[in-house]
């Protein structure tokens, strides 16, 4: 799968969900936690366009580009998380559960699609140098 098409996938899904999920949550959360909710969910797609990028663009490298694109782009995605958290929560001020639950959810769901579509991917051996 191209990355442009998971990328329209993670986006159809998030919008399909995010709509009925906001709907379902509307007397239960307040702005800040609707705010909350889509900003943890948006970080989670962010995450794995990111991720299922890299894998991309390291597949067919030699190992070591590979693992310097995968685990060099993890800790790249970790971090800007983490800053995009404690920007959410100190800097604005959005409430921590919704946000933390939004994201972990989210998370979980795109990272079993990711390792799903990767499951199915003929395997691209590095090329000789």
């Amino acid at each position: 799968m191209s990355a442009a098409r998971y990328n329209t996938f993670v986006a159809a899904f998030l919008a399909a969900s995010l709509a009925l999920l906001l709907v379902v949550l509307r007397g239960v959360l307040d702005d800040a936690g609707r705010r909350a909710v889509l900003l943890g969910a948006c970080l989670a797609a962010a995450n794995t366009c990111a991720a299922y990028f890299l894998t991309q663009w390291a597949a067919g490298r030699s190992n070591q580009a590979f693992l310097g694109a995968v685990l060099g782009g993890m800790v790249g995605r970790m971090a800007v998380m983490l800053g995009a958290f404690a920007l959410a929560v100190l800097g604005f001020g959005l409430p921590q559960v919704p946000l933390v639950l939004s994201l972990l959810g989210y998370f979980t769901l795109f990272l079993a699609f990711e390792l799903a579509v990767l499951s199915r991917r003929p395997r691209v051996l590095p090329q000789a140098r």
